[in-house]
C-alpha cells in the first residue's frame, strides 16, 4: 500500500455542496507515520482524495497528539488524531494541560468525525528469550513508546496493574521514538518490544519474516488495579493466535485496547464534513484487500463519542442517515 503512506497522502476531496469557498487546504497532523494509526488517517485523506474534488488534506506525521489536539482547538490544525483520554484532560484541566488557559472553550473547539480502535497492545519477546509472560520480565530491557506519551503510559500502567512490575524499578525501559525502538528490537539490543495497532502490524510483519515472535500478556488480568487502570475508555482484549507465519502462540494472549478517532474543529463547514465522512464510509471497501486491518472499521465504531468529546455534527448526521446513531 505504498499510495496510502503519508510521504505521498495530498487528499483532494469533492463537496457536492458550495457552502465553503472552493480549492479549500485542511491540515492534518497524525503520529509516526510508520504506526497504524496514522496510516489509518492517511487511508481517510486517500480514500477522499479519490472520491472528492476540491479540498486538499494535507498530512503530516510525526509529533504527539496531546499537542496536535490543542493546535485543532486553536485553530492552527484542522484534523488530527484525537482520544476520549486526552479531550478530558483539556476539559478538566488536568496533567498536561493544568496550565492552559480557557480549557472549556479550547475543548468545545474540538469535536469528532469518526473513531477507530487504537488496537491490542502487543507485548513481543523472542521465544528464546525464557519470557512467557509478562510477569517474567523483571530485570529486561524492554521499549514501551517514547517516554511521556500515551502508548508509553498505557503499556506501563498494563504492566504494573496487572503484575506489580513497575517501570525503572523492576526493569528499563528505554528512552527511544518509535523508529529507534522497534530498531533496537531487530536488532536484539532489547528484551522485549511492545506497539498497540490494529492486525495485521507492519512492524510484526517485517519481523516474522526472517524471526519467530511470541506475544506475551499477563498471567492474571483481573482485579481492582487492573480495573483502575482500565477505567472508562479502556478494555480488555486479546491478540490471537496465527496472526504472522512465524508467532508461536497457540492461543489468544490477555491485552488491553482503547479507542482513537480522527478529531476535527468545531467549526469546520458542516457539509464538507458530511461529505468528507460519507466519501470514506463508501469507499472503504474497496482497499480491503491491500488494507486487512480496515475490515476492524466500522461506521457504529465510528459514531461512538465517548467522555466529553461529542461528534461534530456534519458526522453526526450521516452517521444517522445509515442507522449508526
Amino acid at each position: 500500500m505504498r499510495r496510502l503512506s503519508l510521504a505521498t497522502v495530498l487528499a483532494t476531496t469533492l463537496i457536492a455542496s458550495s457552502s465553503w469557498a472552493e480549492d479549500v487546504t485542511l491540515k492534518m497532523a497524525t503520529i509516526a507515520p510508520s504506526l497504524g494509526q496514522a496510516i489509518t488517517m492517511a487511508t481517510f485523506a486517500n480514500i477522499v482524495t479519490e472520491n472528492l474534488d476540491d479540498v486538499t488534506i494535507e498530512v503530516a506525521g510525526g509529533g504527539a497528539a496531546t499537542v496536535h489536539m490543542l493546535e485543532v482547538a486553536k485553530g492552527n490544525l484542522d484534523m488530527s488524531m484525537g482520544s476520549p483520554t486526552i479531550h478530558s484532560l483539556l476539559s478538566n484541566k488536568r496533567a498536561m494541560y493544568k496550565d492552559v488557559e480557557n480549557h472549556e472553550e479550547l475543548a468545545g473547539n474540538i469535536s469528532q468525525l469518526m473513531a477507530f480502535p487504537w488496537g491490542a497492545y502487543h507485548f513481543a519477546v523472542r521465544p528464546d528469550s525464557g519470557i512467557e509472560y509478562l510477569d517474567d520480565i523483571e530485570g529486561t530491557t524492554v521499549f514501551l513508546g517514547p517516554q511521556g506519551g500515551g502508548a508509553y503510559n498505557a503499556a506501563k500502567g498494563w504492566i504494573q496493574s496487572t503484575t506489580g512490575l513497575v517501570a525503572g524499578e523492576d526493569y528499563d525501559a528505554i528512552k527511544a521514538n518509535w523508529k529507534t525502538g522497534f530498531q533496537a528490537f531487530l536488532d536484539g539490543k532489547i528484551d522485549m518490544y511492545v506497539n498497540g495497532c490494529i492486525d495485521p502490524c507492519q512492524q510484526f510483519i517485517q519481523f516474522t519474516e526472517t524471526e519467530k515472535v511470541r506475544f506475551i500478556g499477563p498471567e492474571d488480568d483481573s482485579g481492582e488495579a487492573v480495573d483502575k487502570f482500565l477505567g472508562k475508555f479502556r478494555h480488555r482484549t486479546e491478540v490471537p493466535a496465527g496472526l504472522y507465519a512465524n508467532q508461536v502462540n497457540e492461543g489468544p494472549v490477555k491485552s488491553n485496547d482503547t479507542g482513537v478517532s480522527i478529531a476535527v474543529r468545531t467549526d469546520l463547514d458542516e457539509e464538507l464534513v458530511y461529505n468528507m465522512t460519507k466519501a470514506f464510509w463508501e469507499n472503504v471497501d474497496s482497499i480491503a484487500s491491500d488494507a486487512p486491518w480496515a475490515k476492524a472499521l466500522t461506521p457504529e465504531y465510528a459514531a461512538k463519542a465517548e467522555g466529553t468529546i461529542k461528534l461534530h455534527p456534519g458526522a453526526e448526521r450521516y452517521y444517522k442517515e445509515i442507522g449508526a446513531l
